[in-house]
């Protein structure tokens, strides 16, 4: 698998992993959280614990990592450095959203 700028490294369990969001990473964030991109948006504006270890998986598995969801529940996560990744690999998102023809999320449409 090729490095992309949106790539980001997380340690887990004291070993490197890459976190890529992809096509099938959304997928599975979105079946796994309900609702509709805009609703997901929202939702993750206050995000549980539980939303972003699944993210994270999501995030991991487009990455490449086999691991499980049940295995990354018990493994050892850096919190902060969770987050820090998961929003890097989200910029991909804001990068997309300036090309033409794509659908831009304004930060001031909050309800």
């Amino acid at each position: 698998m090729t490095h992309h700028p949106s790539d980001a490294e997380i340690t887990i369990n004291g070993e490197p992993h890459k976190l890529r969001l992809t096509l099938g990473a959304l997928a599975q964030i979105e079946d796994a959280l309900g609702g509709d991109f805009d609703a997901l948006q929202a939702r993750l504006k206050s995000p549980r614990i539980s939303d972003v270890i699944i993210i994270l998986h999501a995030l991991l598995a487009g990455g490449g990592a086999g691991l499980s969801l049940q295995l990354l529940k018990a493994s050892d996560v850096d919190l902060a450095q969770a987050a820090r990744a998961i929003a890097i690999a989200f910029q991909a998102l804001g990068d997309d959203a300036e090309a033409p023809g794509k659908r831009q999320v304004s930060p001031s449409a909050e309800a």
